[in-house]
């Protein structure tokens, strides 16, 4: 592995960080985004039930927050109606979808590094393809004006593979990223279109019992 970094040059680098910071991203977010994370099965049962019995005790609520995504949601009502008993139901609705949009911007959190990692690895591979290329070109035309016969085979040898080295883990590097990067997308507006559907339900049940 070692000879490989060495044969393909100093482009490499740039874009081994890349796959370092890549998979740490998509590690990240793919435990981020577990479902017992952002909504496990369950929560919204519990909230409508405690919902029924009045304003929950500071213990119960502080629990709501720290158990997942959809509990801090939740628990952001009851924050609003234990601050101003007499909210009205825009004010609670207003609360409840405050809270949804720091939902949502820690659901995507990290997502657009990960899909920039995506976009830039192919083109980093491309800038060490250039080089490798120039590499190619300079030795052939320094080198052709000292000998009648032309460049230097080993000058060659080292342009090309500085080139192909890094056009394939340039490729290496963006699949891997664009699919986690697509797919983590996806898993995080499906589990923010979940809690959008169990904060309108706990809406309407709050609403509910104050009318």
């Amino acid at each position: 592995m070692l000879s490989i970094l060495e044969a393909a040059g100093w482009p490499i680098w740039p874009l081994l960080a890349c796959s370092v910071l890549g998979l740490a991203l998509a590690l990240e977010r793919f435990i981020s985004l577990s479902a017992s994370r952002v909504a496990p099965p369950g929560v919204l049962g519990e909230a409508l039930l405690a919902a029924r019995a009045g304003l929950p005790t500071p213990e119960v609520l502080r629990q709501f927050e720290e158990h997942s995504v959809l509990g801090a949601v939740l628990a952001s009502g009851w924050r609003t109606l234990q601050r101003n008993p007499a909210a009205s139901e825009a004010e609670l609705r207003s609360a409840l979808e405050s809270a949804g949009r720091l939902a949502a911007a820690r659901l995507h959190h990290n997502l657009t590094a990960l899909g920039t990692i995506a976009s830039a690895a192919p083109l980093l591979g491309l800038l060490g393809t250039v080089i490798g290329m120039i590499d190619i070109f300079g030795s052939q035309g320094s080198a052709a004006g000292l000998t009648p016969g032309g460049g230097d085979p080993a000058q060659l040898a080292h342009g090309i593979s500085i080139a192909l080295y890094n056009t394939a883990f340039g490729l290496l590097v963006a699949i891997p990223a664009l699919v986690c990067w697509r797919h983590l997308r996806a898993r995080a507006d499906a589990h923010l279109l979940q809690l959008e559907i169990a904060t309108e339900r706990f809406a309407q049940q709050l609403c509910a019992q104050r009318r």
